[in-house]
């Protein structure tokens, strides 16, 4: 959904309560794994940290959303648990207007490793303008220390603005992507 102005309170409720209704745009779920042909991919890999205490750190910030925390992003509400069925609603200001995009959380990663990876996947629902999957992670490797924060997305664009303007769409994306490390590095960084 595109907006010219930042949309009231209000229409960001009213598009989460009706996200919760919607189905994924896409099936099945854990595109990410086995990406289909004509979908994009896209992976960001980047040291955030070292040691335990900056992955715990790592994990607090995704349990908080702190990957989100950009500038021109913010997700709502802003306390959504990290379950699977859990559904979001991101408002994004760009270019001039705004976009609200649904997803739902479909499954969390390193559940069988949960000492040293930690994450999940959202899926996108029917009002968003993209149609994907995307995995937001935090490791510790056991060896080095380091703390490792991964964003990896299979999409495609959904809505006919996205499709018109996909060139852009990419360049957002791959923006998100930079950006949302830095917000992670911060969140650790206290």
């Amino acid at each position: 959904m595109f907006f010219l102005r930042r949309p009231s309170i209000q229409v960001i409720e009213r598009v989460l309560a009706a996200s919760s209704g919607l189905p994924l745009s896409y099936a099945p779920a854990g595109l990410v794994q086995s990406p289909p042909r004509g979908f994009d991919v896209d992976a960001t890999r980047a040291v955030i940290g070292r040691g335990e205490a900056d992955f715990e750190r790592a994990r607090t910030a995704l349990t908080s959303w702190k990957q989100f925390d950009v500038g021109w992003a913010e997700l709502f509400p802003k306390r959504a648990p990290i379950e699977p069925g859990a559904v979001v609603v991101l408002l994004v200001h760009h270019l001039g207007f705004w976009s609200l995009n649904g997803s739902r959380i479909v499954y969390r990663v390193g559940e069988t490793e949960p000492d040293c990876r930690f994450g999940f996947a959202y899926g996108t629902l029917l009002n968003h303008s993209e149609m994907g999957e995307e995995i937001f992670e935090v490791s510790l490797d056991p060896r080095s220390g380091e703390v490792t924060y991964r964003i990896q997305a299979v999409s495609r664009p959904r809505a006919p603005l996205a499709r018109m303007g996909y060139p852009i769409a990419r360049m957002l994306q791959a923006r998100f992507r930079r950006d949302s490390v830095e917000a992670v590095r911060r969140a650790i960084a206290g």
